[in-house]
């Protein structure tokens, strides 16, 4: 690693003119992102090593909102990707003990140029890669979140799918588990559609539905009334045994307005006919 120096050179000129000493020092700094660096690129189309320079162009330019939005562009992009967040720590750390090592044979090649103001610059440069790394972790918490929330209002949709057959009939196919966070999302879609689309006969196909627990029964039960209440009659199709068995233990029933039939198809002869 040979440094480039000449006097006329200013800190910003010495960091342009040895990148190259700045990079191979970065990556014997970084020990467990080296080996890391093709994968990240694969994965996220993150070239860590150019990005390190642009940050390190910033820092020693003292170019804020440049410094700002990159950070933000990173967190982004790291999120969307969900990278472990450990070796963004390990890369920044590293980026700052290689950027030190840098401004040391500067002031080293310089017979102490910088020696007077180093307290400064410390604080200079050190607060603009803590601002860095602090955009970083706002823009990549911000997107995280979402993320998660746009994914479950996806799994909220897909998890009751109420699907008109026609102008006042649908068809509310019901699969999987029903827990206490389904049966709320359950409860608020079921009644919300009513609502909005004025549903007048709401078929809940159960086939899908292996077991449920009695308090989950019961919110159900609720939830039937509850559209009753709004003038939506229920019918609820394809019961398994199991599920059977457990409303009579739990001694829980529909009411006589709820119509019950075998299957799906049952149903639909019936009311596409209607």
């Amino acid at each position: 690693m040979k440094i480039v120096f000449q006097d006329s050179y200013e800190l910003k000129e010495f960091f342009e003119k040895n990148i190259h000493c700045f990079e191979e020092r970065l990556l014997t700094e970084a020990v467990n992102v080296t080996d890391k660096i093709d994968e990240i690129l694969a994965i996220g189309n993150i070239d860590l090593v150019n990005n390190a320079k642009k940050l390190v162009g910033y820092i020693i330019d003292g170019k804020e909102k440049e410094l700002q939005l990159f950070a933000k562009q990173e967190g982004i992009a790291w999120s969307t990707h969900s990278i472990d967040l450990t070796f963004k720590l390990e890369w920044v750390q590293a980026i700052r003990r290689s950027v030190w090592f840098l401004i040391k044979e500067y002031n080293h090649c310089t017979n102490g140029k910088i020696t007077e103001d180093i307290f400064e610059l410390e604080k200079e440069i050190n607060n603009r890669i803590d601002e860095f790394l602090n955009s970083f972790f706002i823009s990549y918490s911000t997107y995280k979140d979402s993320l998660i929330k746009a994914h479950r209002k996806l799994v909220e949709n897909l998890s009751v799918p109420i699907i008109p057959i026609n102008s006042s009939v649908c068809i509310l196919p019901l699969i999987g588990t029903i827990d206490d966070f389904r049966i709320n999302i359950l409860e608020e879609k079921v009644l919300t559609e009513i609502g909005k689309s004025r549903i007048q006969t709401l078929i809940i196909d159960l086939s899908g539905i292996a077991d449920m627990e009695a308090d989950v029964i019961n919110h159900l039960l609720k939830i039937i009334h509850g559209s009753s209440m709004m003038g939506c009659d229920s019918v609820i199709t394809g019961l398994r045994s199991d599920v059977v068995r457990k409303m009579i233990h739990v001694g829980v029933t529909f009411t006589n307005k709820t119509e019950t039939l075998g299957t799906l198809q049952q149903a639909l002869n019936k009311y596409l006919v209607l």
